[in-house]
């Protein structure tokens, strides 16, 4: 639990500062705020899961883990870095006076979707659900692959110090 906790916040919170912090410092147009610079910073920031179920491999399973556990130990990390997205993702909203949601609503081109926008995004239980669904389809992949690649215990394998000193030295 405390390698899914560590971890998942870790990434939670990175994606989410490195995303506000890139509305608030580029050009509306710019290319962070595109989708696709979205969901890389995901992607990337997301492989604290691989670091996080390794780590776990090493440390506390002797090298070898089952994929269920490693999975499970993934889906927890996935979980915890969407609770850190959603809460830091709320506190800005709250700082900035929800300014980034009446962009949002702006930017609809019809008055029909103006008010479907303003329904979903000003009722914050499903604008919590939507950014939910934003970070966590992409660490339940991270975390299947993890998984998968990490029940190799040859894979990356765990070296005692003495072998690290060894090859340092040979």
């Amino acid at each position: 639990m405390r390698y899914a906790l560590v971890y998942g916040l870790i990434s939670g919170t990175i994606i989410i500062l490195t995303m506000v912090a890139g509305f608030e410092l580029t050009a509306p147009d710019s290319f962070v705020h595109s989708l696709w610079y979205g969901y890389l910073l995901m992607l990337v920031v997301l492989t604290f899961i691989f670091v996080g179920v390794k780590r776990y491999r090493d440390l506390e399973c002797g090298g070898v883990v089952r994929f269920w556990r490693a999975f499970g130990l993934g889906l927890g990390m996935a979980a915890f870095a969407s609770v850190a997205y959603v809460l830091i993702f709320e506190l800005y909203l709250a700082a900035t006076q929800y300014r980034f949601l009446e962009t949002m609503v702006a930017g609809a081109r019809t008055a029909a979707e103006r008010a479907e926008l303003e329904s979903m995004l000003y009722n914050p239980l499903v604008r919590m659900a939507f950014v939910v669904l934003e970070i966590f389809p992409p660490g339940l992949l991270v975390a299947l692959v993890s998984a998968a690649l990490l029940r190799n215990p040859r894979l990356l394998p765990a070296h005692s110090k003495r072998e690290v000193e060894t090859e340092v030295f040979t």
